[in-house]
Parts: C-alpha cells; sequence; structure tokens
C-alpha cells in the first residue's frame, strides 16, 4: 500500500510497500491490510501503526483526523504529528498535546464541525431542488 499523512500546512509522510496500518479511531483500534475494502475512518489522538515490506515497525503520534482507504491508497489527514521510535514519549506526546486540549479550543472545534454540518446539509438541499 501507498501511504500519505497530511497536515494543514505539508505533506508529513510519504512512503510506497506499507504492509499494514493500525490506527486509533472513535469506535476502536483498526487494521488496515492491503486487500481490505475501501473505507473512510474519522481518527482520534493515539499512536498510528505501520509496518513496510521488510518488515519494520514504524510509530506515528497522531491528532484526530480523517483516514481514506481507496484500493491500494491509504491517505491520512490529521492536524499534527510526531514520528519516532520510542513508544513511551510518543505515548506522552499524545496526551499532552493532542488529548488535553484546552477547553477554548474544543468550543471552537465544536463550533467549526457544527458550520461543516450545517454547510453540507445546505449543498445537499440544493442537489436535491
Amino acid at each position: 500500500m501507498d501511504l500519505h499523512i497530511l497536515l494543514p500546512f505539508k505533506i508529513f509522510l510519504k512512503i510506497s510497500g506499507v504492509r499494514r496500518i493500525v490506527v486509533d479511531t472513535n469506535a476502536g483500534s483498526y487494521g488496515f491490510l492491503p486487500n481490505r475494502l475501501d473505507c473512510v475512518a474519522a481518527l482520534v489522538p493515539g499512536i498510528l501503526i505501520y509496518e513496510t515490506k521488510e518488515g519494520e515497525e514504524h510509530f506515528v503520534a497522531m491528532d484526530e483526523g480523517l483516514l481514506t482507504k481507496r484500493e491500494g491508497f491509504v491517505e491520512i489527514s490529521v492536524r499534527n504529528a510526531i514520528a519516532g521510535a520510542n513508544l513511551g514519549k510518543l505515548r506522552d506526546a499524545v496526551e499532552s498535546e493532542f488529548v488535553n486540549l484546552d477547553e477554548e479550543e474544543r468550543d471552537v472545534r465544536k463550533a467549526v464541525a457544527k458550520l461543516e454540518s450545517e454547510f453540507i446539509h445546505g449543498i445537499k438541499k440544493l442537489h436535491q431542488s
């Protein structure tokens, strides 16, 4: 599989030859193999694990975001990501930087999500007319 991790301001990771991917979603951890059906998943802050064709595991701490899998291509769009080999430090990064957002930022995210939802509903209504 090809794996791309996108941040709002740059491409964080672009790699080919990935054998498997494990991510944290709002419904639990999910693994992705090359022949898995195409899908979309909402990601929560956590550790992404991917294994290369050489059998090496790599770890990336990620903020919430969205994963799309289409055929042999997995694209992940997140607000922030940190790569590293030390799982303890990555877990601390997830807790300190991604999970413990202050209350004001959570309110802003809720407001933006509501605006996005209302915009999508408005587009649907236009298409139904």
